[in-house]
């Protein structure tokens, strides 16, 4: 009897085995079917996402005249259906020197360096074209390097994270899921958004491609006559100075003398006193030595 309840159990234990062994495989076969889904997802999607490549250039060259070169290079620009996105004009001096013409009067020679910085966006498809063109309107080219970068990967990334983010965010709207964290859920839309414009700048880039230009010309020299700054420069003939120095002194002299003039009391009470002193001086003497 006893050997008949144990055979029991023991079957029963082995049949629940068995069943937890069928529910980890039908488990296992679940998360691997799910996996073998996403995979697949992934993989058509790969399907259809088109190649991103996103191109970039570089010029430095030198040109007989910077003006006149940027100017061409807008004219072609504009021509090719691209648009100017940078431009500056530098000219900075070098060395001068100023030549003295006359009292008022300069003529300043200087060496003038002017170089010129463009950034510019030309349809991709017209690059190389455009490249060409750009360096035959210089002397010669120091250099010219374009890079080509394969963004499908991070394009189909930002994919991919969006499409996850936009089924949370319509299951959180559902209800079926909970985000209690209101920060968490604007956090989320930002993430989306940054995705979405990532993908735009994207698309524009490949539609578009951006060169930088930079050129240069040799070195000009300017002569300018211009005033002279000095005062002291500012200076009268010889022979009309020496007159008004004639002048002037028949002038001083005149002051000093009416000035003279007009202290003729304290002279006349100058002499008189100097005259009575030298009368007491004279009356001592003769006191002190009387004539025989």
């Amino acid at each position: 009897m006893k050997t008949k309840i144990l055979i029991l159990l023991v079957a029963v234990a082995l049949l629940a085995a068995c069943k937890n062994k069928s529910g980890e495989y039908e488990s296992l076969s679940r998360e691997s079917k799910s996996a073998a889904a996403d995979s697949i997802g992934i993989a058509d999607t790969i399907k259809t996402v088109a190649t991103k490549l996103v191109k970039t250039a570089e010029i430095n060259f030198k040109v007989k005249n910077v003006q006149l070169a940027s100017e061409g290079i807008a004219a072609l620009t504009k021509d090719y259906g691209g648009m100017v996105m940078h431009h500056k004009v530098q000219s900075s001096a070098g060395q001068s020197r100023d030549v003295h013409l006359s009292n008022d009067s300069i003529m300043r020679i200087a060496a003038f360096n002017t170089t010129g910085e463009m950034s510019v966006k030309i349809p991709s498809a017209k690059l190389e074209d455009f490249m060409t063109k750009v360096s035959h309107m210089g002397i010669y080219v120091n250099a010219s390097v374009m890079d080509i970068e394969d963004k499908s990967l991070d394009y189909l990334s930002n994919r991919l994270k969006l499409k996850d983010r936009q089924e949370l965010v319509s299951q959180q709207k559902q209800g079926k899921i909970r985000i209690k964290n209101t920060a968490d859920v604007l956090l989320l839309k930002d993430d989306m958004v940054d995705a979405q414009i990532s993908n735009l700048k994207t698309d524009d880039a490949v539609q578009y491609s951006v060169v930088n230009l930079n050129f240069y010309q040799s070195d000009a020299v300017l002569k300018e006559i211009i005033a002279n700054d000095d005062p002291s420069a500012y200076n009268i003939p010889v022979f009309q100075r020496m007159g008004l120095a004639f002048a002037q002194g028949w002038s001083i002299f005149m002051e000093v003398f009416i000035a003279v003039i007009n202290l003729w009391v304290f002279i006349l009470a100058g002499v008189a006193i100097w005259m009575g002193v030298r009368y007491y001086k004279r009356r001592l003497k003769q006191l002190h030595h009387p004539t025989v």
